[in-house]
């Protein structure tokens, strides 16, 4: 990044922009607390300080501002994935899963509370899906499938691994860590989150995916 693109960017937010920024913000806070269903147009622009006019010069509808939340105020999952495959054969494996790990968890766990009333309405699922177009979730999954291929071929995956299957394991885990953490939100029994680091979790969730479970594969 150019020392002017970096100025650029931290510059205060004004007008528009400034808006624009804020009704996302609210959006996102009212969607983890009171749910999609009921943090609507007229509550997310009072909440961001602007009129319903002013929320639609930027949004053409309460499904816009959502997708418009998950890309740009939740973890850049998508991002990171998207890149993996370009960078097979650079560092190692274990680091660039490890990484995924670490964006993925508060991905989902940031997700979930936005999710939850989408999936309890078909037709708002509907209507999001068909703004996804070809965008939707299950590009994380293959396009970290399309990086294990790439070191696949390039020796530093075995053989006989199943990307698919190997990229499925892993998103899946991160899935279920997030749920976990927003399900006891921060009143886990011990035993629920091992390890209770997320670090510590990337680690090991990596190394069992590498190293396999048979006895002389770890």
């Amino acid at each position: 990044m150019t020392d002017e693109r970096a100025r650029e960017e931290d510059r205060p937010l004004t007008g528009a922009a400034l808006t624009r920024a804020r009704v996302l913000d609210a959006a996102a806070r009212l969607i983890s607390t009171v749910g999609l269903v009921r943090a609507t147009t007229k509550e997310i622009a009072r909440a961001a300080g602007c009129s319903e006019a002013a929320l639609y010069k930027h949004f053409r509808d309460k499904e816009d501002i959502f997708v418009r939340v998950l890309r740009e105020r939740a973890p850049r999952l998508a991002a990171v994935v998207a890149g993996l495959p370009d960078r097979a054969g650079q560092g190692t494996v274990r680091e660039h899963l490890e990484a995924v790990v670490m964006v993925a968890v508060p991905f989902y766990r940031q997700s979930f509370p936005m999710a939850g009333g989408l999936l309890a309405s078909p037709e708002l699922l509907a209507a999001h899906r068909r703004k996804l177009d070809d965008a939707g979730p299950h590009h994380v999954s293959s396009h970290l499938a399309d990086y294990l291929r790439a070191e696949q071929r390039l020796g530093r995956v075995a053989a006989d691994v199943d990307p698919d299957a190997a990229a499925m394991l892993l998103i899946g885990g991160c899935f279920h860590r997030a749920f976990l953490e927003v399900f006891y939100a921060g009143e886990a029994p011990t035993e629920a989150l091992r390890p209770a680091d997320l670090e510590e979790f990337a680690r090991t969730t990596v190394r069992a995916l590498l190293g396999g479970i048979e006895p002389g594969k770890a």
